[in-house]
């Protein structure tokens, strides 16, 4: 069950990119893009998509209450009184009437209609940080710190995976890179600020989260920001200089590969909403990690801290990520193809994670 939420959670995040990117761009005057061709129907099944895959939680509720309360009576209590159900009630009505919306008018043809487009996709964001763990914690600041969070994240992100996988060629690029560069660094400015404040209202103790599968998932997705920010700095002032000195250089395929970085790290956010938050970061051998487990050289006791202490394997492992760092940027100065960046920075990434999971005494 969680493996099939982590997967709806992630493709619901999908969805939404892909409905805020293709809305955004809409917007935007076409000698500042690249010539884009977004089918309406990857609008229509991104709606279709929002509403299956945000009604899973709901469904992990229902199937826990049928057996004792029976359908009708639990459908109607769920949707009714659970704040995760009312949510989603929302979410299905503000769907089907942007869902009606976008294939009555056409969004490319005034801005206008992409403004109420973005208007309601905004609504249901609004829905989905309603619904979500910081805002059971916290009911004000969690619901505002992850719905600022998720907007800067879908604006980012939306427009970088349409842009990269529908764009039919690479006309305009600089012209893209002059309005996307600081919306980008904005939106990641304020993922950043965002994060930090989701994270102290769901997370007691950050480096003792590590020992459990909560703090397993939030550190790997802080670990793959790293090269994903060494991919933006690629394709914002590297891929900048290389095409004005080469018009017929193609960014496409290191936009798509940064746009492989950012699914991972919606899959790891997805794992999250699967999971607990740890407000009580004490372990037992039941809650222990078993990835943590699996890498920790000491012995695990319960109710363990988790102290950083570093030892010459750390060292060495963090010098060997800082060398897979540097080679992320060599193979493209060496002209060679974006997935060997790719593996760098995975292998960057693992070495980093082990770096700090072997320092742990």
């Amino acid at each position: 069950m969680i493996v099939l939420g982590m997967i709806s959670q992630a493709l619901l995040y999908l969805c939404f990119s892909l409905l805020v990117g293709s809305l955004i761009l809409s917007l935007i005057p076409n000698n500042y893009l690249p010539s884009l061709r977004v089918p309406k129907f990857v609008l229509v099944l991104s709606i279709i998509g929002i509403i299956i895959f945000s009604f899973f939680p709901v469904l992990q509720i229902l199937l826990y209450l049928i057996p004792n309360q029976g359908l009708s009576d639990t459908l109607q209590s769920v949707l009714l009184t659970f704040e995760v159900g009312k949510a989603w009630f929302f979410t299905f009505i503000v769907s089907v009437i942007l869902l009606l919306y976008i294939t009555v008018f056409d969004y490319r043809i005034k801005a206008f209609y992409g403004y109420v487009g973005i208007f309601l996709s905004f609504l249901l964001i609004l829905a989905l940080g309603w619904s979500s763990h910081p805002s059971s914690y916290e009911p004000l600041w969690g619901f505002i710190g992850d719905t600022i969070h998720f907007t800067a994240v879908t604006v980012w992100v939306g427009t970088l995976i349409v842009v990269s996988w529908f764009a039919t060629n690479h006309n305009n690029w600089l012209n893209f890179l002059k309005w996307f560069t600081p919306v980008a660094i904005v939106c990641f400015g304020m993922t950043f600020v965002s994060g930090l404040l989701l994270m102290n209202i769901v997370v007691e103790d950050y480096t003792n989260s590590w020992l459990i599968p909560y703090g397993q998932s939030l550190l790997m997705k802080h670990l793959f920001i790293i090269p994903l920010i060494v991919f933006a700095l690629i394709n914002s002032i590297f891929i900048r200089g290389k095409v004005k000195k080469d018009t017929h250089f193609n960014p496409l395929p290191w936009v798509k590969t940064e746009s492989v970085f950012l699914l991972i790290i919606f899959s790891a956010t997805a794992l999250l909403g699967q999971q607990s938050p740890p407000r009580n970061t004490n372990v037992s051998n039941e809650s222990v990690s078993k990835l943590f487990s699996l890498f920790y050289q000491g012995q695990f006791q319960p109710n363990m801290t988790a102290d950083l202490v570093i030892n010459t394997t750390s060292m060495l492992l963090l010098a060997v990520a800082i060398l897979f760092l540097g080679l992320m940027i060599v193979s493209f100065f060496k002209k060679m193809p974006a997935i060997m960046s790719f593996i760098m920075g995975v292998l960057l990434v693992f070495s980093l994670y082990l770096s700090l999971i072997l320092s742990i005494q």
